[in-house]
């Protein structure tokens, strides 16, 4: 079988990019179509594949300044040629889903999202990435272009996959489309209890505005406790001006750091809206319990009081009454990280190979 992998861009090293990393162990031959691809920011990730890029790669500034390159992405993205393939393997948050394949050629996406900037976020699409003026004034314009074409991308695979049932839920109502839900994964075996925590609060990941780092800042400077914050992004110089001299800011450390950093923790601060929320799954499986908003899907696999608590209002007020409640003794380190385990990348893989082989089955004998 001939298969291609798809995604939607190489310029972070992220949840997204961890579902591929499996891909590429699942189809270790497939080479990976992204529109753009940056070597520098993926830090040794796929660094040995076959990476084909669309046009937009030699264009000056696009691989780091790609979020100004919508209207320019649908038309990149359709350029890829998959003739040649028998399974078309995509994993999509905005762009990797409108590929267009033949009569020949199977497409199964795993979606990560539909389209943010699209659909719910729209309206805080300009305002979280600090654009210039002009462009300000152009994305109304461009944005209702965008959306219909993401709507119109959206029947294009054959079959989708949902990295959540939060996401089945936003697949269903802006795509009109049934999905199996397969939640990411994470290598469990890489974290590890440790026999005694230290005196510090976590925050992982991307700094970027809709993570509402900002309201866990602001809980920090009252409560006067250390808080380390582990990630880079655009937010960065904005939230380091907000921090008191409590709040460590560590940027992007190594793995075998990363592993300690979480299994040290007094507990993890989790005040954003996520898709799935795959670094809160890290913490409980470094035994950690996880100090989280009550929204998107992470409510389905924290169990308030055994692996953690929630905070129901997205405000710095919530966050500092749901830590002054926290008592790290309430929690047993070993009963967390044993509901992080079903999460292992071992058991999605082999979820996510079965369903490919099942669904390839019946699309030959459609032939």
């Amino acid at each position: 079988m001939r298969i291609a992998l798809v995604h939607d861009y190489l310029v972070q090293c992220g949840g997204a990019e961890k579902v591929l990393e499996c891909f590429c162990e699942l189809f270790p031959d497939a080479p990976i179509y992204t529109i753009i691809y940056d070597k520098k920011l993926m830090h040794g990730m796929f660094e040995n594949k076959n990476i084909k890029t669309s046009y937009l790669q030699k264009i000056p500034f696009a691989p780091t300044r790609h979020r100004i390159f919508p209207p320019l992405m649908p038309m990149a993205i359709e350029q890829f040629d998959f003739s040649d393939y028998d399974l078309v393997l995509s994993d999509s948050s905005s762009y990797a889903k409108g590929v267009i394949t033949g009569l020949e050629t199977l497409h199964i996406c795993y979606m990560h999202t539909p389209m943010r900037y699209a659909w719910d976020d729209c309206h805080k699409y300009t305002s979280d990435f600090y654009f210039p003026a002009l462009i300000k004034k152009l994305v109304p314009f461009f944005m209702n272009y965008i959306r219909v074409w993401d709507r119109i991308s959206a029947d294009r695979p054959d079959k989708i996959i949902a990295n959540s049932n939060f996401i089945a839920r936003k697949i269903k109502k802006y795509y009109k489309r049934d999905s199996l839900v397969v939640n990411p994964p994470i290598t469990f075996d890489n974290f590890y209890i440790s026999p005694k925590t230290e005196n510090y609060f976590l925050i992982v990941g991307r700094l970027m505005a809709y993570k509402r780092i900002d309201i866990a800042i602001q809980a920090f400077n009252k409560l006067k406790l250390p808080l380390k914050i582990l990630g880079r992004g655009p937010e960065l110089k904005r939230l380091k001006k907000m921090a008191g001299p409590n709040i460590e800011f560590l940027g992007r450390v190594p793995d075998e750091e990363l592993f300690k950093y979480y299994s040290c923790c007094k507990a993890f601060i989790f005040p954003q809206e996520e898709d799935f929320g795959i670094v809160a799954i890290e913490a409980m499986a470094s035994g950690r319990p996880v100090i989280a908003y009550r929204g998107g899907d992470i409510p389905e696999h924290i169990e308030e009081g055994k692996t953690g608590m929630f905070f129901e209002n997205q405000t710095a007020e919530d966050i500092i009454e749901a830590v002054k409640k926290f008592n790290e003794n309430d929690y047993d380190p070993n009963y967390i990280r044993e509901k992080a385990r079903k999460f292992d990348k071992k058991i999605f893989k082999e979820k996510i190979k079965s369903y490919i082989d099942s669904e390839y089955e019946k699309f030959k004998q459609l032939k």
